[in-house]
């Protein structure tokens, strides 16, 4: 099992590079071509959510992203160690607490139609989220 880690300052211009490093590994480990544009997207809109966790909550800890080639698989684990926080709408709760709920539902629910397998892990310490694809073994070359 090989596994690559990548952290980065939650700046909104460091997600291109994790959008690109997380292809480029993607391929490496067999996931397919065509799947590629969408390795892409998830791992950006995952990306994108840990920065805006961060930025919003005043943490300057890295954003983590991790990159998995298993038998069979490759998964990509965005964790953030933003606090998440259930919003119950209680009368009184701040509007700006539910555009962030809002906000990141539709950012989950972006994720979830890109990804066939995802599991999403929150608390009080961060959260993380797991996106997995199939992998093809490398197909022998054929000499002639």
């Amino acid at each position: 099992m090989a596994t690559v880690e990548l952290r980065f300052s939650a700046v909104p211009g460091h997600v291109r590079t994790a959008r690109l490093v997380a292809a480029s590994v993607a391929r490496k480990a067999g996931v397919d071509e065509a799947v590629l544009d969408e390795v892409r997207l998830a791992v950006g809109e995952a990306c994108s959510r840990a920065v805006g966790l961060h930025q919003n909550s005043g943490i300057t800890a890295p954003v983590r992203v991790l990159l998995i080639e298993e038998e069979k698989q490759f998964s990509i684990e965005v964790g953030d160690e933003a606090p998440h926080h259930v919003h119950d709408g209680s009368p009184g709760a701040s509007e700006d607490a539910d555009v962030e709920v809002e906000e990141d539902e539709m950012g989950l629910a972006v994720i979830s139609g890109l990804v066939d397998d995802m599991k999403v892990s929150t608390g009080a310490d961060g959260g993380s989220i797991r996106m997995t694809w199939p992998t093809t073994p490398p197909s022998a070359a054929v000499l002639p």
